[in-house]
């Protein structure tokens, strides 16, 4: 499986937004974006000037680092998006945000989508009493999400769990933090992805 193996905080200061990519260390004065608010690299302070096409690759670039996936995935998540009804551009966040990895991620049971991709990889958790490992499922209203008996004393799954209150849980989802399990109650809504993306923009680079 391709992961990206370098430093994640580039990629935030990449795209100029904090993109919570390690988890608590992203709260903290250690976040190499709060202490190098620019673009990495030798001319990273120097002003830069984006062209339109540029504007909509940064854009696209900055979604698909902030749900973890690759860019074969990422184009064929548009691809479905672009096949249902209603508005390509939020359907296309919708999919991410129904992702297995972003949900466990969202209910707090960890700091980081990569963090719960890698736990969705180790057979972790249950999706209506089911092992599910494939951390591009998508789920849907009504499942049932929790941890495998053997996986309810992981130290850094109770210690994501006691930071959830500052992270919020979203409407669409229900955590029961005593049982350690969570549910889909409904879709989640565009309201709801508070993070400034521009989806038209992606729609746009894909529609050349």
């Amino acid at each position: 499986m391709a992961r990206h193996t370098k430093s994640v905080c580039r990629l935030c200061r990449r795209e100029n937004l904090k993109l919570f990519l390690k988890g608590e260390r992203c709260y903290t004065e250690k976040c190499a974006f709060d202490r190098r608010n620019y673009p990495p690299g030798q001319h990273g302070q120097s002003r830069k000037k984006f062209s339109d096409y540029g504007t909509q690759l940064r854009e696209k670039q900055k979604v698909k680092r902030i749900y973890g996936v690759l860019e074969n995935q990422f184009r064929n998540i548009f691809k479905e998006a672009d096949r249902q009804k209603g508005i390509t551009g939020e359907t296309l966040l919708f999919l991410l945000e129904r992702r297995l990895d972003n949900t466990i991620y969202r209910l707090g049971f960890t700091n980081s989508r990569n963090e719960a991709r890698q736990l969705v990889r180790h057979n972790h958790f249950l999706v209506n009493h089911s092992k599910v490992n494939i951390p591009s499922y998508l789920v849907k209203p009504g499942d049932v999400i929790e941890l495998r008996e053997k996986s309810k004393k992981i130290v850094r799954i109770l210690e994501a769990l006691e930071g959830v209150a500052r992270r919020g849980v979203p409407q669409w989802l229900e955590l029961d933090k005593e049982q350690l399990k969570g549910s889909v109650k409904g879709l989640p809504t565009r309201e709801e992805m508070t993070l400034p993306i521009q989806e038209k923009l992606i729609v746009e680079l894909y529609s050349k």
